[in-house]
């Protein structure tokens, strides 16, 4: 079995829902997440100090697969969440041991 995490732009979860709906996914598990990105760095005045503020909020799946559908569910979500940047799709892949 394989644990999928993939971090995703807010903005492509609809599209990544649905792609996984149509491969037949049924669980999956999502969370808020703050990234640290310098992809949307904003000039912020805070009692008239000027910062830089580049966090991201960005969602977290996670998923549960057996071996066999591991690779189709990363080709789904890849395929829609990429983009020009590397920050916008993180997958990580890992060996989970068991499932109850």
């Amino acid at each position: 079995m394989k644990l999928i995490e993939a971090v995703i732009n807010r903005f492509k979860l609809e599209e990544v829902r649905c792609a996984l709906d149509e491969i037949g996914v049924e669980d999956c598990m999502e969370s808020d997440v703050v990234s640290h990105s310098h992809q949307k760095e904003q000039v912020m005045f805070f009692r008239g100090a000027r910062f830089v503020a580049n966090l991201v909020e960005k969602v977290k799946l996670e998923n549960i697969a057996a071996d066999e559908s591991a690779g189709k569910i990363v080709e789904a979500i890849g395929s829609i969440a990429k983009t020009e940047h590397k920050e916008d799709c993180r997958i990580a892949i890992h060996s989970y041991l068991e499932a109850i």
